[in-house]
């Protein structure tokens, strides 16, 4: 199996469309959703036809604070953010909003559990930026490979499996586009995916991950899509214009 994974999609019709190239391009013929297929962006409804359409051949999809903040409001998130949360729910209709309460918190699949945040407090939105966020998460839970988004920032965090009661064993590092990085069945691993439709890490282009369980293998990629009529999209619909802004700045 070659699993494709993508978070933090963030309503971005063009970043979503080359991922998902770009992952067929390297024979992907698994797919998961990490998480906030809202928000921000001006192709909400898009973005979620295309990712039940998934869904409903066997991908593994799972809810963000955004995905969330549609039925719940806001609270908590900044006004660009809110704002982006009132103008999509205007321009969803109800089998997407229905589609969007559906999806779970969690998912797993053998050694590999799916989760927005982290595994510790899943509907805390706790960001797992380093090492510490990373151990706290992996201890919460029982599977040996944990992936998550959120961060908009891509992470790689490992423990020893042994470290039950070892704690500050936990190692984080970024990790580098396209370098293959070996999931060694010694160590339990958090992997944060980084964002494909608003990267944060001061590299505007699209970011997914690719993961082979034949050879465990774990491979950061990044796409390059047309940044400029996504943010023309966000101008036009009115949403604020940072949103439009950042994205050509990855932050």
């Amino acid at each position: 199996m070659i699993l494709a994974l993508f978070s933090d999609i963030h309503g971005n019709r063009e970043a979503l469309e080359v991922c998902l190239i770009d992952a067929a391009s390297h024979g992907a013929n698994k797919y998961a959703f990490v998480g906030d297929l809202v928000g921000y962006g001006a192709d909400p409804a898009y973005v979620i036809e295309t990712i039940s359409h998934f869904a409903s051949k066997g991908a593994i999809v799972v809810k963000g604070n955004h995905d969330m903040a549609v039925a719940s409001g806001g609270q908590g998130m900044n006004g660009y953010a809110r704002a982006a949360i009132e103008w999509t729910k205007d321009r969803l209709g109800d089998s997407e909003k229905a589609f969007l309460e559906s999806i779970p918190i969690t998912a797993n699949l053998d050694e590999m559990l799916f989760v927005h945040a982290d595994a510790s407090n899943p509907q805390s939105w706790i960001y797992v930026t380093g090492s510490l966020e990373a151990e706290r998460s992996m201890r919460a839970t029982g599977h040996r490979v944990t992936f998550s988004g959120h961060v908009h920032r891509p992470l790689l965090a490992r423990m020893p499996l042994k470290s039950e009661f070892d704690h500050g064993s936990a190692r984080s590092s970024v990790p580098v586009t396209g370098l293959v990085n070996h999931l060694d069945r010694d160590m339990k691993w958090h992997a944060v995916l980084g964002s494909v439709g608003q990267p944060r890490d001061e590299n505007p282009a699209a970011a997914y991950t690719l993961y082979s369980d034949e050879t465990e293998i774990l491979t950061f990629m990044r796409v390059s899509y047309d940044i400029a009529k996504a943010a023309e999209k966000i101008r036009v619909a009115g949403l604020p214009e940072v949103l439009a802004d950042r994205l050509f700045f990855g932050r």
